[in-house]
């Protein structure tokens, strides 16, 4: 990720709407939002499918529910962060369960709301998300 030119950027924005980059109350804004977006993007390059590769024998064939999992990711058609909390239900396989607490860092990538769903039966069709954003 290349911070300075993501600094540069916002600061071109700050400009743009009107705003004085130079002023001390927002002066180190870009490199605050260059920060901001290296940590809640920094799953861009990485495999969505590799965070559902940590699994555990069990004897469990029963439905596995998980509740209040952390969600954070940033709307794709506004550059605006969103977060909540996700449900996901599923039955396992061959006795093997996924390791979903790892399943909030898939979402550190540009991405609509409503794709989240979407990717996540895609990683694993046998993974039903009930997703819910407050």
């Amino acid at each position: 990720m290349d911070k300075k030119r993501i600094e540069k950027a916002v600061r071109e924005i700050l400009s743009a709407v009107g705003e004085n980059p130079d002023r001390s109350d927002i002066k180190d804004t870009p490199r605050r939002v260059a920060e901001m977006y290296e940590e809640i993007l920094g799953g861009i390059k990485k495999d969505p499918s590799k965070e559902l590769e940590v699994v555990f024998e069990k004897e469990h064939d029963e439905i596995v529910l998980l509740k209040g999992i952390p969600l954070y990711s940033v709307c794709e058609h506004h550059l605006l962060p969103f977060f909540g909390r996700a449900h996901v239900a599923y039955i396992p396989s061959n006795n093997r369960v996924t390791g979903l607490n790892h399943n909030q860092r898939r979402a550190r990538r540009l991405q609509a709301k409503r794709e989240d769903t979407r990717r996540s039966a895609v990683i694993d069709p046998r993974m039903i998300p009930f997703p819910v954003f407050s």
